[in-house]
């Protein structure tokens, strides 16, 4: 899928978002149950439909986790901090995911957010034209959700599932880099 493809993607289901919340239909607050409800070629999804992780007993995550991982400290540590914990710069994503719904989560990483007032000056800005974090959106939310519900540790996930083929399918489709 293109970074446009992606975008009409996102766009779409923040208004579909949108439009359920006014129309008055309940929705589930935050990230929900990150239980695995489904598994499709190594990526798994919760109850909702949601991305989510899976970590064995043996404390191997799947590869969407690890490669979340990759990408949060590629791009985004450098504002929240090491592992979701946040700065002095930026909100503790790990917290954040506690009450962010997935939905909720891609349109701010897709269309950036102001906060300024009189007490506040945080903007974050928009990534919807950097291909490291758009191709690479789902993965990072399963990273920030399992930090969040404490499934995994801070630092590099020590074990880990190989890629799948479809990973790297989806990788190329979107990136363009084979």
């Amino acid at each position: 899928m293109s970074i446009n493809q992606w975008k009409f993607v996102l766009v779409l289901l923040a208004g579909v978002s949108a439009s359920t919340l006014a129309s008055g239909v309940a929705c589930a607050d935050g990230s929900g149950d990150p239980a695995v409800a489904s598994s499709d070629d190594g990526k798994y999804a919760d109850k909702d439909g949601s991305p989510t992780y899976k970590v064995g007993e043996d404390g191997v995550v799947d590869w969407y986790t690890y490669s979340g991982f990759r990408r949060y400290h590629s791009d985004c540590h450098v504002c929240h901090g090491p592992n979701g914990e946040g700065s002095s710069y930026a909100p503790a994503l790990a917290d954040s995911l506690k009450t962010l719904s997935y939905v909720d989560f891609n349109n701010i990483v897709t269309n950036g957010r102001k906060n300024v007032d009189a007490a506040n000056d945080k903007v974050m800005p928009a990534f919807a034209d950097n291909v490291n974090v758009m191709c690479f959106l789902d993965d990072i939310y399963v990273y920030l959700r399992a930090r969040a519900n404490n499934a995994i540790p801070g630092g590099r996930p020590p074990k880990h599932e190989d890629k799948p083929e479809a990973a790297k399918a989806a990788e190329t489709s979107c990136t363009g880099i084979k």
